[in-house]
């Protein structure tokens, strides 16, 4: 597995793929990891492209800034971005898609770098204005009240303590995840650290919400949203298209929940590479 240095932090990173291949960057969410991708990277490597999924900051052992500042979305954009440097061909454009919180991740980099993304495929989570602009207009607050607790310095560290894995594998149960990907996910989050970093994505996100508004999205742009979804409401999906300024295309998954990345990968990745393959070369 290679690993990516930025600063002084070390990313492991999971490449799927001929090295020749247009690259994929896949951007995991919270609580998950690079391997969350494992069978849509398997997929984009049957067409020919390069899949490259990174455990992001406060996941990968050798990136676990402890601050919350550290976890601002500028931080892990350029978390991305020297990924893609250090293993993508210089000045080549790449496809990106993320999930959950990786989707946020993704919607910036497209928004402020769009001379280095060619597609982005956003997976159930709408860029962070129209995210915002829900919470404000519709029932979003109400579906978002875990963020709160989250965001309390040590409240969901004690709640949800890694002690064998059992409070947070439940929790995951609870908002729909198979118990499979929740012990996956909640024995990483027991590794030293790891729920604490993973945390921080809330925290450091939240405080740097209130900076510069970012550009429209230019770049090709799909969004991806299950009927399912719990975290994230339909009008907040409704909305993901006002802040697009490019070619834009929205798909409702049918009987999935929030997890898509786990449930549907086969289905996902046939509409990337669809996506992709609109816009290639």
């Amino acid at each position: 597995m290679p690993t990516v240095e930025r600063d002084r932090w070390r990313f492991d990173v999971s490449c799927t793929g001929p090295e020749d291949g247009e690259a994929v960057l896949l951007l995991h969410g919270f609580p998950q990891g690079a391997d969350v991708w494992a069978r849509v990277a398997a997929a984009l490597a049957g067409e020919g492209y390069r899949a490259i999924a990174p455990d992001q900051r406060g996941y990968s052992p050798g990136a676990r800034p402890t601050g919350a500042g550290a976890y601002r979305v500028r931080e892990l954009v350029a978390d991305a971005l020297a990924v893609v440097d250090a293993l993508v061909e210089p000045g080549a454009r790449a496809h990106v898609v993320g999930h959950d919180l990786g989707a946020l991740v993704a919607w910036s980099l497209a928004a402020r770098h769009p001379d280095r993304v060619r597609t982005l495929t956003a997976v159930s989570v709408p860029p962070a204005a129209a995210y915002r602009h829900a919470v404000v207009s519709s029932r979003q607050a109400l579906a978002s009240w875990y963020v709160l607790a989250f965001v309390v310095p040590g409240l969901a560290e004690r709640a949800l303590a890694p002690r064998r894995c059992a409070p947070l594998a439940l929790a995951l149960r609870r908002a729909g995840q198979g118990s499979a990907p929740a012990e996956r996910d909640a024995a990483r989050m027991a590794e030293p650290g790891a729920l604490h970093c993973a945390l921080n994505w809330y925290r450091g996100m939240l405080a740097g919400s209130a900076g510069t508004p970012e550009p429209p999205v230019r770049v090709p742009a799909q969004l991806v949203w299950s009927s399912g979804e719990g975290p994230v409401t339909r009008p907040a999906a409704e909305l993901a298209h006002r802040y697009v300024a490019g070619p834009f295309r929205y798909v409702e998954l049918c009987g999935v929940s929030h997890w898509i990345p786990d449930e549907a990968p086969e289905t996902l990745a046939e509409l990337v590479i669809e996506h992709m393959a609109a816009y290639r070369g």
